[in-house]
């Protein structure tokens, strides 16, 4: 027998299950003013404590503090706080649609609403989005309408993707918003790739893409970082941490062990940690980012520090896997509240005026969905089968020729 202590496997376990009480102390919340902000061209060696703090700009008290503070104009904030509040009513509209049989699938973007908002508010329409399903608020904030996205999500006749795609997979190129994936993953590497491409054709759009921390853990992730880095692509890469993926807690991607941002150390890249629950300090990050990458600094990884209020998807039970009451804990709050409460500390909003956005965004949604309905919902319209044939070649193959003939299409 040797001497050599036994060896023994860490398997990481959450530190609460169903029924406990919720436990954020791992979650250090600094001051809203405590982060510096460098210059956007800094060398990355000297930007290496970045990624172990948190960038914040609203305090306690709803007001902007900080060397991060992007001093917005009162305008475009209440721009932002209507593409939260209107994805929020959305969901909730949808959500309830799936209960009722109309749709086959639904995931909600609740508590993560600032994230596509203030990212899409940063970036032009001629750069690029490569997103995840929960960055819905991304094309609310340009204005997408409201019945593209029912049709796509009841894949009926007037689906604007033509039944390609599962609901919520969205695709809008006119609006900067490349086509979803399930496999979160390849957003990554396609949206480097893309911005290489801009490169190197000499343009000046950039790309921005999303990923969840517990794609971190997958090969892709690692793959892109490295074309990132080696071809200074001018690409915003954003790891949505909500602490949970699917039922998997963070730790399993190793959160535990430190923070997602100080990843791209190993890459030479910088990487800042950011309240994702602050539309100001999102905006502040991202527009960092973003005239780093267009002044050929190469790329910059960020992530969002968030939390998943809802389940993963209309699939999901989270009551299994974490106490019920979690998300009411979670510790820097909620985004639409926070932004509110900020507008009104500026004297430039008020409670009735919010009341009358929420119910804007509450009629808007209901006529959308019912036009939607009236074209027909899953399973009551669907796209001509004709559809299924077309963009697949530029000159019909002899097969495709075929399969229409016998379909009688």
């Amino acid at each position: 027998m040797s001497n050599r202590p036994r060896l023994t496997l860490h398997v990481p376990v959450p530190k609460v299950r169903p029924g406990d009480r919720p436990d954020f102390s791992h979650v250090a919340v600094p001051a809203a003013d405590a982060m510096r902000r460098p210059d956007v061209l800094d060398a990355e060696p000297g930007l290496r404590d970045m990624p172990y703090g948190l960038i914040r700009v609203l305090d306690e008290g709803g007001r902007a503090v900080g060397a991060w503070n992007p001093r917005l104009d009162p305008a475009l904030l209440r721009r932002g706080l209507r593409a939260m509040v209107l994805t929020r009513a959305f969901d909730t509209r949808m959500f309830q649609a799936h209960r009722q049989g109309k749709t086959s699938f639904f995931m909600t973007s609740t508590g993560e609403e600032a994230l596509g908002a203030a990212t899409s508010m940063v970036l032009g329409r001629e750069d690029m989005c490569f997103p995840t399903y929960r960055i819905v608020s991304y094309l609310m904030a340009r204005d997408y309408p409201l019945l593209d996205m029912v049709n796509q999500i009841y894949s009926n006749a007037a689906d604007p993707l033509k039944g390609r795609q599962l609901p919520i997979l969205y695709s809008a190129r006119e609006y900067g918003f490349y086509s979803l994936s399930g496999n979160v993953g390849s957003r990554f590497g396609h949206a480097v790739g893309w911005a290489m491409a801009s490169a190197y054709k000499g343009d000046d759009r950039i790309a921005i893409s999303f990923i969840g921390e517990g794609t971190t853990a997958e090969g892709d992730f690692h793959e892109a970082l490295t074309f990132a880095s080696v071809y200074r692509a001018p690409v915003i890469l954003c790891i949505t941490n909500n602490q949970w993926a699917i039922s998997s807690f963070q730790g399993i991607a190793g959160g535990e062990e430190t923070t997602f941002a100080a990843r791209a150390i190993g890459y030479g890249l910088p990487g800042l940690r950011v309240d994702g629950n602050d539309f100001l300090a999102v905006h502040a990050a991202t527009q960092w980012a973003a005239e780093r990458a267009r002044s050929n600094g190469g790329a910059t990884l960020i992530e969002f520090v968030t939390y998943r209020a809802a389940g993963h998807s209309t699939s999901d039970d989270p009551g299994r896997y974490r106490p019920a009451d979690e998300a009411a804990h979670w510790p820097l709050g909620d985004p639409v509240l926070r932004l509110k409460a900020h507008l009104v500390a500026c004297g430039e909003w008020s409670e009735q005026q919010h009341e009358a956005l929420e119910s804007e965004c509450r009629e808007a949604v209901r006529a959308a969905a019912k036009q939607g309905e009236a074209v027909g919902t899953l399973g009551q319209s669907k796209p001509d089968t004709r559809e299924m044939f077309e963009d697949v070649y530029k000159q019909p193959d002899w097969r495709i020729v075929e399969q229409r003939r016998e379909l009688g299409c």
